[in-house]
């Protein structure tokens, strides 16, 4: 369940389409996914939050390791694995004056960097000389929460550990967070006993298995940090400078029926131009550890041989695709594949009468 962008590797928490290799996706999804893996997935416009309930035991203790996410400095190098496949990143973040500052770098594969200053991120490909600018989401490892954290104990148990765990040469407290139901994955921590920082996060499915991890490998916290480690290693230079066009937008207006998930529910709305002539409308839902992200396109003649109903798994991220009406609907998360189903076939699309 963490997520970090960790880098680019898996969606979520590391922003959504992360995960989705650009020479790996299969063939029935909408083209322009080939090009989000920096962006997609990440809100940018909040919704209104509901009133939520006071804090409680399980509350107060995911707040406290993401806020130690938020406020430390420190620095360190972790790896993602899923199944057989590992990758690594190097993570440096100090806290001053003008506020967080954090640079991410993919060590293996493609290279990638993710330079942030407070809630503006330029995510940079070496190999296109192209920055991508976007707004952050909350959650990347060793961030947690989606949101402020407050209804999630109406949809999963905490579970402490009686004992002490060891990661990256520090003593760790071991959580379990168990879903109350089929809907979502469970996720088992592991965060510092002295900071709260998040050094292990694995996402478990059915009969507790681990379908992916994130996990320190070598971490210093405090003031052994270099400033000088937030400087790129690229001069950008020259570089074209690419800035998602959005615009909110609310589907239910626009005649979509979109039933949330229990304990789901919308982050965000927005429009998002995808090219010249071409616009994608993006749904989030959360439950404030998992999101769900929806696209919907219509369908051109261009791609109508192309695109066709079906399931991809992608370690936790699951996408169901399916055609409604003249649209192609899209949904991506890291939750149960049938939970996707599910929103997806149960989604209607009631066209609004033309205007007199």
């Amino acid at each position: 369940m963490p997520t970090a962008q960790h880098a680019a590797l898996r969606p979520r928490r590391h922003g959504v389409f992360n995960a989705i290799r650009l020479n790996q996706t299969p063939r029935w999804l909408p083209r322009w996914l080939l090009f989000v893996a920096c962006v997609l997935t990440q809100p940018v416009l909040a919704a209104e939050t509901p009133k939520a309930p006071a804090i409680d035991a399980t509350t107060a203790t995911l707040q406290r390791i993401q806020t130690a996410a938020r406020s430390l400095d420190y620095s360190g190098v972790f790896t993602y694995q899923q199944g057989g496949n590992m990758s690594s990143s190097r993570v440096i973040h100090l806290v001053d004056g003008t506020g967080e500052r954090e640079r991410l770098e993919i060590l293996d594969g493609d290279p990638r960097e993710y330079v942030r200053h407070n809630d503006e991120i330029q995510c940079l490909i070496p190999e296109k000389k192209a920055i991508v600018r976007q707004q952050r989401r909350g959650d990347r490892f060793p961030g947690l929460l989606i949101d402020d954290g407050k209804n999630i104990s109406a949809h999963y148990n905490l579970k402490t550990g009686k004992s002490l765990s060891r990661i990256a040469g520090r003593a760790c407290t071991v959580l379990e967070l168990i879903p109350k139901d089929a809907l979502r994955y469970g996720y088992r921590l592991c965060s510092d006993a002295k900071t709260g920082l998040l050094l292990k996060a694995q996402t478990l499915g059915a009969r507790q298995r681990v379908i992916d991890q994130v996990t320190f490998t070598s971490l210093q916290v405090g003031g052994k940090v270099d400033a000088d480690q937030l400087a790129s290693h690229w001069d950008t230079t020259g570089w074209s400078v690419i800035e998602p066009v959005l615009a909110p937008i609310d589907l239910a207006k626009m005649g979509w029926r979109i039933p949330a998930p229990l304990g789901f529910r919308g982050i965000t709305q927005v429009s998002r131009s995808m090219e010249p002539d071409r616009k994608v409308n993006q749904l989030v839902l959360s439950d404030g550890l998992a999101a769900i992200s929806v696209f919907i396109e219509s369908v051109a003649p261009a791609h109508d041989q192309e695109l066709a109903k079906g399931a991809v798994r992608e370690g936790i991220m699951n996408i169901f695709g399916t055609r409604i009406g003249d649209y192609w609907f899209t949904a991506i998360g890291e939750v149960p594949a049938q939970t996707l189903r599910e929103l997806a076939e149960r989604t209607q699309y009631v066209p609004l009468p033309a205007p007199k």
